[in-house]
């Protein structure tokens, strides 16, 4: 629940600085110099890019969380057996074993989103976003029936 307080806040406080931007954006285009009006345009790019990230951002949140309580529904959401740090850090070499598991589930069973889905928390788990990312975007799109890119 925080997470998702703290998702709303941020999104907010987000909106807020698109709208402040795009605002001084529309004020340099009305001072009809070109100078201004060339700032001006390319203060409203920033708005318009920054709403398109949060948008897309938000729909792959949304996709996550709809996989996630259909797992908790189905009872095959992962357990967290990571071993941890005194100081609550995942212990790397027990990430490194999950994510090994987990890796070989998926090269058994390319096609199941569940799979892919467990793998996306085990590269998370590993420290690693970027594939972490990519692999729930795989199990969005085999969940919805879409094309998988390799």
């Amino acid at each position: 629940m925080r997470a998702k307080i703290t998702y709303c806040v941020t999104a907010a406080v987000l909106v807020i600085y698109f709208v402040l931007a795009g605002s001084r954006g529309v004020l340099l285009i009305k001072q009809g110099t070109a100078l201004t009006v060339a700032l001006g345009v390319a203060v409203l790019v920033l708005p318009v890019i920054g709403v398109w990230f949060l948008w897309k951002n938000t729909q792959f949140v949304s996709h996550a969380n709809r996989l996630a309580a259909e797992l908790d529904a189905e009872g095959g959401l992962p357990v967290d057996e990571l071993v941890r740090t005194p100081g609550g850090r995942i212990d790397r070499t027990s990430a490194d074993a999950v994510f090994a598991e987990r890796r070989a589930q998926t090269e058994d069973s390319p096609d199941d989103w569940r799979c892919w889905f467990r793998l996306a928390i085990a590269y998370h788990d590993a420290r690693d976003t970027p594939r972490a990312r990519k692999a729930m975007q795989r199990a969005i799109a085999l969940h919805d029936g879409k094309p998988v890119q390799a």
